[in-house]
């Protein structure tokens, strides 16, 4: 297989106001072409730490991409860097230094000297021409494969990426294909899911297979490679089908872009239901996410965050003397609270989560982290009590994932 590293140029990138999405896309068009990207990085406006860069991704993989560091000042040291890092020299095109002025004259601007800069080609460089620009990409063939120079602004490297270096790879890259398989999954921990499916991927070097982690949600990836569709899609079936056993209704999609609130408004609307919630702990968080996505009129009702005592009882209807028996954090008020809420917003559905996300409270029976989580429905009401560990951040994280799962469930159990 053919591999590729990226190397993205620019001080600017190494700053927060700014973020790299050039890679990318690049590692999509890669990817389609079956080209392995191995390594990706950032390099400042230096030019010796960039020619050091690109000697070694030479050294390592089949095909560079460098991106940025085209344009006519000081510190666009790409192409010096590349010259040096190829041992090639730098000669002013006067086919491009024609196509410059002609470009500014279109702008109707007079043209900098130092714009001669984007003129100057590598020995043995094809020129990518820019359209959208005045600095011309370069490709230049090397005995394991090739060296792309790319600019940076977008609207410039998206089309001669697709348009002019696709097309020239192909000849130097062997067909191959690359096909993923993902499945989110949550409700599990990420040693706990490793446990459970490693047993069938770690016998398989093809496809590869990632377990990725954020709070309360984890992606298992698949991928395969192979010589046709065919041969890859058996690939992932046999791989792919097991662990999808093994995780039951843990994993909630396949698709690696749905969220945990797409699939439950999608369920909602299958069923024609509608849900509201009462939020204490998560403070407006499990709204937040049912409310994420455009049309979520067609089943979000209503949220009410009654975040003290005397709210949950004048707003959900809670019974005092149910939270002076069981504290607001416990069981039966969960219950109440969701029951209110499903009542006060006539909704078919209504969650509840009321918890200890700390860093003070929580009692021996319910430390810090503790959450429940209520749903009423047309179905008795049911509660879940969950013990998260981690900050106040991540206990409610997890406690509005929590809760969008215990609906999801309770959808998927009562569909017909």
């Amino acid at each position: 297989m053919k591999t590729a590293e990226i190397i993205a140029i620019g001080t600017e990138l190494l700053t927060p106001e700014r973020v790299d999405t050039n890679s990318l896309l690049v590692t999509e068009q890669l990817n389609l072409l079956g080209v392995e990207v191995t390594r990706k990085q950032i390099i400042g406006d230096d030019r010796a730490r960039l020619t050091e860069a690109i000697e070694r991704a030479i050294e390592r993989s089949h095909i560079v991409v460098l991106i940025g560091g085209l344009g006519p000042t000081e510190d666009d040291v790409t192409r010096d860097a590349a010259a040096a890092a190829l041992h090639r020299k730098l000669t002013l095109s006067v086919e491009q230094e024609s196509v410059l002025i002609q470009r500014f004259r279109q702008f109707n601007r007079p043209m900098a000297k130092n714009n001669l800069r984007q003129a100057y080609l590598l020995d043995g460089a094809e020129v990518l021409p820019n359209p959208n620009g005045t600095a011309p990409g370069q490709f230049i063939s090397t005995d394991r494969g090739a060296v792309a120079l790319l600019p940076g602004p977008p609207r410039e490297l998206k089309p001669m990426l697709i348009e002019q270096l696709v097309p020239k790879l192909r000849y130097i890259v062997p067909p191959q294909i690359i096909r993923v398989r993902s499945f989110r999954v949550t409700g599990i921990g990420e040693s706990d899911l490793d446990s459970l499916i490693a047993p069938v991927y770690s016998k398989y070097s093809n496809p590869v297979t990632t377990v990725l982690s954020s709070p309360g949600d984890l992606f298992v990836h698949l991928r395969a490679t192979g010589q046709n569709v065919e041969q890859v899609d058996e690939l992932l079936r046999e791989v792919g089908n097991p662990i999808a056993e093994i995780l039951e209704d843990r994993a909630y999609t396949e698709d690696a872009n749905e969220t945990l609130d797409m699939v439950v408004g999608r369920l909602l609307r299958k069923s024609h239901a509608t849900v509201a919630v009462a939020e204490s702990c998560t403070g407006g968080l499990l709204a937040a996410r049912l409310t994420d996505q455009p049309g979520c009129s067609d089943y979000f009702q209503a949220g009410y965050v009654t975040y003290t005592e005397e709210q949950k009882s004048s707003v959900l209807n809670v019974p005092e003397a149910l939270i002076h028996a069981h504290t607001a954090v416990s069981e039966p008020v969960a219950a109440a609270m969701a029951q209110g809420a499903r009542a006060k917003a006539r909704s078919t559905y209504a969650l509840s989560v009321t918890g200890f996300a700390g860093p003070t409270g929580g009692t021996d029976f319910d430390p810090i982290g503790t959450v429940y989580i209520g749903l009423a429905g047309p179905h008795p009401t049911t509660v879940v009590r969950i013990r998260y560990g981690g900050d106040r951040y991540r206990t409610r994280t997890m406690a509005a994932q929590g809760a969008l799962d215990v609906l999801r469930k309770h959808l998927l159990q009562h569909m017909g």
